[in-house]
Parts: C-alpha cells; structure tokens; sequence
C-alpha cells in the first residue's frame, strides 16, 4: 500500500484523527463523561469478552492506516500530532497480548468504585441527564456480570491480582450494599445534588426511579458481585506477588515499565537508580532534621513525626479546611512562576466514605468546562491518626495547584490540539508534573517550617522508594514484608499508608514510577534551559513550553524544550 502525501496526507490524519476520537468516545462512553461529552451518559463501556476482541481487532486496523500515512510533507504541527498518535497507538497494540482486562477488579480499581466515581462525576442539571443516570443504574448488573465472566476467564488462564491485595476487596463491595436503598453511598449521593428548579412532580418521579434501580438493580448485583468474590475468586487468586510470576509475566512488565515511564530503562535500573535517590534525599532529610532542632537518629525523628499529638487533627472537618486554606494561597501565589493559567476552578472534598479505607492520601479528578464540572482534590480523612499536618502543603502542591488541576486543566482548554492531546494521559509526564510541582512549593511561599519542609522531603522519598520497591517486588523476587520494612526505614509516612501504598504496587504495576522519572527528567531541563541561557532564563517561559503541547512522552517532551533553548538562544544571538 503507498503512503499518501502533501495535503492528502494531512487530510487523511486529521479525519483519521476525528474518527478515531469518535470511535473511543462511543466505544468507551464512560471517558465521554469524563471529559464532558454528554452523548453517551446513558450507558457504559461493553465489557464483554466480544467487544474486547472487536476492540482489539478496530485498534490494529487503525495503526494500519496511520501507519501508511506519508509524513514527509506534512507540516510540523501535524507531524508531531502524527508521531503521538503513532506512539500511542502502537503501544497499546503491543499491550493487547497481554489481556489485563481479564484482571479488572483490585482494591484500587473495579466496578465496585467506577460506578460510584462516574456518577459522581456525571452531570445532574436537566432531567435528561437524570434519565441518563437512572439508565445507567439499570445498567450495572448487567456491568457487573460481565466483570464477573472476566474474571472467571482470567482465573481459568491462571490469570489473578495476588490474594493479599483482594482480601480488602469484599468489604469495599459490601460498602456498596444497603438494605434500603435510601442507604446506599449511590444514592444518598445522586439525590442530596438534584437540580433546585425541578417541579416536584419530576422531583418525585425521579427519586422514585432512582431508588428502584438502586433497589432492584445495583444492590443485587453488587451482592452477586460480593459471593462471588469471597466465595470463588478470592480461594484462586495468587499467592505470589510480582507480575513476573504470571505468564509472559516478563516481558508484560516491561511493556508496563515502558508505558508508564516512556523509557526503555530496564527494571534492575530503575532500581539501582532508585536507590542512589533515596542516599541522595535520606542525606537531605538529615540536614532538615537538625534545623528542626530533633536530637537523635532519622528513625527516632520518623516516630516523632508519626505520634506526635501536635502534628494531626481530631476532626475531619478541620484537615479538609486546612486544605481549602493552603490551595487558596497558592492560587494567589501562582502567577509568580506561571504566565498562563487554566480558567477551569477546582475544588477540594473528602474521599468517599465506601473508599477511603483503602484508598491513598489523596488523588484528583479532571472537571470539564463543557460539563459545568470543576475539577477535584480529593483528600483521604479515613484515620486522621495518619494524616499528618507535615505533609499537607507538599501534597496539595501535587494533586492542585501547581500541580493535576493546573496541568490537566490547561491542556483541556488548548483547543488547538486533536482531542486525543488535550485529554491524554502520558503517566510519566502527568504524575513527573505533579511531583515537580512539590518541588515548586518554596517558591510559592508553602515550606517555611522545617517540619513542612520535611514533608516535601517525605513524599519526594516516598517516590523514589517507589524506584526501589516496585521492580524489587514484580522483577527482582521482593516479598512484602520486605518492601512494607524498607519504606519504614526510608520515610517518615505512617503505617497505614505506607501498606496502603505498597498493596497499590502491587496491583498496580509499574505505574508507581512514572513519578519520580518524570520528575527527574523535568528538572534536568529546567537546569538545561538555565545554564544553556543564563540571564535570558525566566522560569514562567520553561513552564510555559513544557506545559504549552499537552501531556507528552518524555523523549518528545525533551526534544521540544530543547528546540526551545536554541531557539530562544539564536534569537538573542540575532538581536545582539
């Protein structure tokens, strides 16, 4: 097949573009929601073994045709969009052998949180959005059923999260489980958010529909959902640990390591890296030890950190108002290091109750301006015994501003750039922002007392304990014991969370490095675009480049900034 050139070829990406967006918006409608699109708030992704094969064959079927597309003469906006598109797509065509979708419910992930969040997410502002919702509670069991044949089939492959991490997972399902309806999370939540302008004939009939589909349909199923797993799931799941215990277990963490990392780098590198990082920050967290004044050793100042009464709330109320107060000073404080900012606001609410005990610290999720939807920092107030005030500015920092809210939302609003751009998710460069971010708290004016400081140090040590644990546990033979005693020996973070944290590497391979890698490779260009243009250097216009293109893999992400120093260089040089 010949290739197509000039404006054939770039007519040909951007319709092959458009209905490949398409394709994933109707194909995957609970993506549609979340990015605002209201097409689809009826129904959810097919999760049949069927549209999983059809998926599967429509995915290399479009590599085929963007494969054949000329790029040669296309102009260098829509090469770029070219190359991404191709990246991304033949990464998840290589992906396909390796059938994660027979694996898809874990503590952290699965149907008995999705429908929850989505729901949440979905927009109640007219009564057809209301219908939507009440469809989509008629649609759970049958969402359900079809997780539950999946798994089968994974089990029966020899294909299963490991038993530890599960054990959690009855109990998260029977959160979902109320005997009146009026009781359940889903719908104490969908009816306390009905629109204020509804009739009160529409606001019964919808009610009504409501607690029937809870009633009738969600509960049942989630109590399928909970025999099912307790009685034959949980007795086949796996003893063993790593990824690399499974079938082509190997190269499936590899591809993994790729995915989330864009980096070819194999794992015992990672973890070697990992382990200079954590020499590097341990030496620093000592230095930050003695300007707080602690006598001792880092152990004894970890203890210190974890018990002290002065360092925790009593009241959940309290932490998420503490959170509120240091997103509003960063919201003042970002037009110092940032020339553009996103209009979308963002707002900060607890974890839900049927999660939260096995969810992490905190986490995001994307509002979408064509929804009337903000974005979210939710915060973990399970266990406040856990929740450090220490912590608190390093981890808004992060999950807000300048971090998710402001990255996510940006790209979002580059209307300029296909779709697949604006709402992609290169975890490596998403989760390195995010970690960079904290970076740029004391420039923001957050860190000014050594414990807070500490903090930053902790959660920056919590990353690259990442580095070490996550390859020692899925490539290198780690037990968990094993990675549960190193992070107590390298950060300050409580017990609770750091088994939290380790079960989450657990099931959720790989992913967990893409934070620190990002990081690094961020920072190393920021020290690049300094040294090479030293008094022309302003960090607004770094962060304006890195920023400027949407989330990208960071080999691309490297060539773009760099482009920017010699064009930002010549420039000079021609004004001199």
């Amino acid at each position: 097949m010949t290739g197509r050139r000039g404006p054939e070829a770039e007519r040909a990406l951007y319709e092959l573009l458009a209905a490949d967006w398409e394709w994933r918006l109707r194909e995957f409608p609970d993506l549609a929601t979340v990015v605002g699109d209201p097409r689809y708030g009826d129904r959810w992704t097919d999760l049949s073994l069927e549209a999983f094969d059809r998926r599967a064959e429509d995915m290399r079927d479009l590599l085929r045709r963007a494969e054949v597309i000329e790029t040669a003469t296309l102009a260098p906006s829509a090469r770029t969009d070219h190359a991404l598109f191709l990246y991304e797509t033949r990464l998840h065509v290589e992906g396909l052998r390796f059938h994660d979708e027979l694996m898809p419910l874990t503590q952290l992930h699965g149907v008995h949180q999705d429908v929850a969040d989505l729901l949440q997410m979905a927009p109640r502002r007219t009564v057809k959005d209301l219908e939507d919702i009440v469809a989509r509670l008629q649609g759970v069991g049958r969402l359900v059923d079809q997780t539950m044949t999946l798994m089968r089939e994974g089990a029966g492959r020899g294909l299963t999260p490991p038993r530890v991490v599960m054990a959690t997972v009855p109990g998260l399902i029977a959160n979902q489980v109320a005997d009146n309806p009026d009781a359940s999370p889903i719908s104490r939540m969908l009816l306390a958010d009905l629109p204020p302008d509804l009739d009160d004939g529409e606001r019964q009939r919808l009610r009504r529909d409501i607690l029937n589909a809870v009633g009738e349909v969600v509960v049942p199923a989630y109590r399928r959902l909970h025999a099912f797993v307790t009685d034959e799931y949980l007795p086949r799941a796996r003893a063993t640990i790593g990824l690399t215990t499974l079938p082509d277990g190997e190269a499936w963490y590899r591809h993994l390591v790729r995915v989330m990392t864009s980096s070819d780098l194999p794992p015992r590198d990672i973890h070697e890296l990992g382990l200079e990082e954590v020499g590097r920050i341990r030496a620093a967290m000592l230095e930050t030890m003695k300007t707080a004044g602690f006598e001792g050793s880092l152990e004894a100042f970890f203890d210190f950190l974890r018990t002290d009464a002065r360092f925790f709330f009593t009241d959940a109320e309290q932490l998420l108002v503490a959170y509120r107060d240091i997103c509003k000073r960063l919201d003042a404080a970002l037009p110092r290091l940032f020339r553009t900012l996103p209009r979308l606001p963002y707002g900060v609410l607890p974890v839900p109750a049927y999660s939260e005990k096995a969810q992490t610290t905190a986490y995001y999720y994307p509002g979408s301006t064509e929804a009337g939807r903000p974005g979210y920092f939710f915060a973990n107030t399970y266990d406040l015994g856990s929740r450090p005030r220490w912590e608190m500015e390093a981890l808004a920092a992060h999950e807000a501003v300048p971090g998710h809210h402001l990255q996510i939302s940006l790209a979002q609003e580059m209307t300029d750039l296909p779709a697949f751009r604006r709402h992609g998710h290169h975890t490596a460069f998403v989760e390195g922002w995010g970690l960079y971010s904290e970076s740029l708290g004391a420039e923001l004016g957050l860190y000014r007392d050594p414990y807070s400081n500490f903090g930053r140090l902790t959660y920056e040590m919590w990353r690259a304990i990442r580095l070490v644990v996550d390859p020692g546990l899925h490539a290198l033979g780690w037990t968990r014991d094993q990675a549960i005693r190193y992070f107590e020996e390298n950060a300050g973070k409580a017990g609770h969370d750091i088994t939290i944290e380790v079960d989450r590497y657990i099931a959720w391979p790989a992913q967990a490095l893409a934070y620190k890698m990002g990081e690094r490779m961020i920072t190393r260009l920021r020290e690049r675009a300094r040294s090479g243009l030293g008094a022309r250097f302003d960090l607004r216009d770094f962060h304006d480049i890195v920023l400027g293109a949407g989330p990208l893999p960071l080999p691309i992400l490297e060539e773009r900034v760099l482009r920017f120093i010699e064009e930002r260089k010549h420039r000079a040089d021609r004004s001199a």
